[in-house]
């Protein structure tokens, strides 16, 4: 059992203007995997060595005394992550544990899977008195240690993984067919069976003409038994409880024959056992993530097998509402996989024509997605009416009966009501709906004739259902004229991204303000989060990991994007691509067959 963690060391954690800001792939050390190694003999002189190039460089580790788990967890909210123990492969004589371990870990965490790359002991006769089983006590003791650790790692039980390369391949298909093998004594019922494994370029079988013999001499000594050698050809060892496999193997692998993987794979054909195997013409063997090829190819068809078998979700695609001209001809949108490339649907025509409202327009269309499954959208009907427009759908294709919703239809010195928005509270299940608006004789302090008089602030009412709503509140006053707010829940924080519409001295910038409850208070802005250029409606979405905030850029006539760090925000607006005229819109996640439905329309 472990009884001692060192304490993660999260990196990526920032602060910026008092605000956390996202947490990148968290590394921590490593920590001892054993309070007490079994079958272990204490030797003062075997002590664990790097391997070196011939730059000083460490490419490996020899004699492995103390194995350990190093933790590379995934960066997002998530409570059930899906885990991979990731065994390097080296003969049994050396672990890659920086090419076959630490890069590939961080390449599961841009995927959402959490990584433990497990430094474990090599067959060693001076430090066990069964070198056969110590590298498989290791393995299994990661694979129950990572399921006794679910709830502090945020890992779902029912997903852990092992993946293997080379010899480490072998320890991973060992620890997939021997995974109720005693080989040490267990204090509890946690069971050590990965619930899917991947191998690649693996030590499969120790069968003479097929094995690799370093990694058979290594693991078994040079006068092992047939039993010996029987027991540890795992390809023999497949039966209807063998986790589902993806393998990986190049053809031309001098080191460990490609019929290593071959066999394996016919093993679990016939056991039935979900598999899928990719053979490379080329890339002989170590090739690890792969640096040219075809075998580059097979992180990405990984990627794809762990979508098929549901251990890692499908990744999103991004929808994005928006309008042009003066939003007389409604609803636009456009689709993107990456959040950078966006693409109009339907040749940039309109989904939805405006009907309700004094000027019958539908500006800044702002669509969730709320906990009832529907989508839920408000915009700006008028530039000079007093309340909002609100239509749902279960499609984004039809939609219900438009709605004018009149949230400042109490205050006869309301201007206008502009740019609304809506947050799901969770917790509440309830909705809040928010817009800028300027009422007469109101913060006279910052009325600007510069402004033709408008001053907003920030109002809100809530709602469960679109038909009852709360009174309408003042939710931010910043001391300046703002609008365009746009909240969303950034860890245990609200944030709320917004325009300060300040002209003397100009501002026209995005700012940040958050708060602990939806409804505020909202802290004091920020400076500003975007350059010297005017920019207006904010909309923040987190991808791969990192919160991106897309912007109109209204003076110069285009759209732009600003992307948190770990030392602020950077301009990434020469890495997007929106479509002519996009005016001031919001970004959601949606599943896929959402984008594939409307392409047809």
């Amino acid at each position: 059992m472990i009884t001692r963690i060192n304490k993660l060391k999260l990196l990526g954690l920032v602060l910026f203007l008092g605000l956390s800001i996202n947490i990148f792939a968290q590394e921590s050390a490593a920590f001892p995997l054993w309070n007490s190694i079994p079958g272990s003999i204490k030797n003062e002189t075997y002590k664990e060595e790097p391997r070196l190039d011939d730059k000083g460089n460490r490419t490996g580790i020899r004699k492995v005394v103390e194995p350990t788990l190093m933790p590379f967890l995934a960066a997002n909210n998530a409570t059930n992550n899906p885990a991979v123990v990731i065994c390097p492969g080296g003969g049994y004589a050396v672990l890659s544990i920086d090419k076959e371990g630490i890069k590939v870990a961080k390449w599961f965490n841009s995927i959402g899977v959490s990584a433990f790359v497990l430094k474990y002991r090599l067959p060693a006769d001076e430090i066990m008195t069964d070198k056969t089983v110590g590298p498989l006590q290791d393995a299994q003791e990661a694979i129950r240690s990572l399921r006794r650790n679910a709830a502090k790692w945020n890992l779902d039980p029912n997903k852990i993984g092992i993946m293997g390369f080379s010899a480490g391949g072998h320890l991973a298909s060992t620890a997939s067919t021997h995974y109720l093998d005693k080989v040490y004594e267990v204090k509890d019922d946690v069971s050590a069976r990965p619930d899917f494994s991947m191998l690649i370029y693996p030590v499969i079988s120790m069968e003479n003409g097929i094995t690799h013999n370093g990694s058979k001499e290594n693991l078994l000594g040079k006068t092992a038994s047939d039993d010996l050698i029987a027991k540890y050809s795992n390809e023999k060892q497949v039966n209807e409880q063998t986790p589902p496999t993806f393998l990986v193997h190049a053809t031309d692998d001098k080191a460990v024959p490609v019929e290593n993987s071959i066999n394996y794979y016919l093993a679990l054909k016939k056991n039935k056992i979900s598999a899928e195997m990719h053979l490379y013409q080329n890339g002989g063997h170590g090739f690890g993530l792969g640096t040219k090829g075809t075998n580059t190819d097979w992180p990405a068809a990984c990627k794809s097998w762990l979508v098929a078998n549901k251990i890692i979700a499908e990744k999103p695609t991004y929808l994005f509402t928006y309008f042009k001209g003066n939003g007389e001809d409604g609803l636009h949108l456009a689709y993107s996989s990456d959040g950078l490339d966006w693409k109009a649907l339907k040749n940039d025509k309109s989904f939805l024509t405006p009907e309700v409202g004094k000027d019958k327009l539908m500006r800044d269309p702002c669509v969730i997605k709320g906990g009832d499954g529907l989508f839920h959208m408000v915009w700006t009907v008028s530039w000079t009416d007093r309340g909002i427009g609100y239509a749902s759908s279960k499609d984004m294709i039809h939609w219900s009966k438009q709605e004018f919703i009149p949230v400042m239809g109490h205050e006869e010195n309301a201007r206008n009501t502009w740019a609304p928005e809506i947050t799901y509270d969770e917790k509440s299940k309830e909705y809040m709906i928010y817009w800028a608006s300027t009422i007469d004789g109101k913060f006279l302090e910052t009325k600007s004739t510069e402004e033709k008089g408008y001053n907003h602030r920030i109002y809100y009412t809530t709602t469960k259902d679109f038909k009852k709503f709360s009174k309408t509140k003042l939710l931010y006053e910043p001391g300046f004229n703002v609008i365009d707010a746009s909240i969303v829940k950034q860890g245990d924080d609200y944030v709320m991204y917004l325009k300060d519409e300040t002209k003397v001295p100009v501002q026209k910038n995005l700012k940040i303000a958050t708060s602990k409850k939806l409804t505020g208070p909202y802290t004091q802005a920020s400076a500003p989060i975007t350059g010297n250029y005017w920019a207006e409606g904010p909309t923040a979405i987190q991808i791969d990991g990192k919160w991106t905030v897309y912007f109109d850029k209204y003076t110069l006539k285009k759209y732009g994007a600003v992307q948190q760090t770990e030392t602020g925000w950077e301009d990434i607006s020469d890495k997007v691509s929106f479509p002519e005229g996009t005016r001031h819109g919001t970004v959601i996640k949606v599943n896929p067959e959402i984008i594939e439905n409307l392409k047809k329309e």
